[in-house]
């Protein structure tokens, strides 16, 4: 049981690695922690819509089920 734990925990970060990848595709590492300069974006707040969002939500529900694989393997 504890492999089958370990697996599915593999395959889940390396889908949450992907995920986070691609999420940030095309910010730069100023703009990352804050420093957004007089580019086209600017420091505003644009919502996420369309293909965006479902990559963030997803991105959540990968971290949310790595996070609970992680406590289940601990009690296993």
């Amino acid at each position: 049981m504890s492999r089958v734990f370990a697996v599915i925990q593999i395959i889940i970060s390396v889908l949450l690695v992907a995920a986070v990848m691609i999420q940030n595709k095309g910010v730069g590492l100023s703009q990352t922690f804050g420093g957004g300069g007089g580019g086209g974006e600017g420091n505003t707040y644009s919502t996420k819509r369309g293909a965006e969002k479902i990559v963030f939500i997803t991105t959540i529900i990968l971290a949310i089920v790595f996070l609970a694989l992680a406590f289940a393997h601990l009690f296993v």
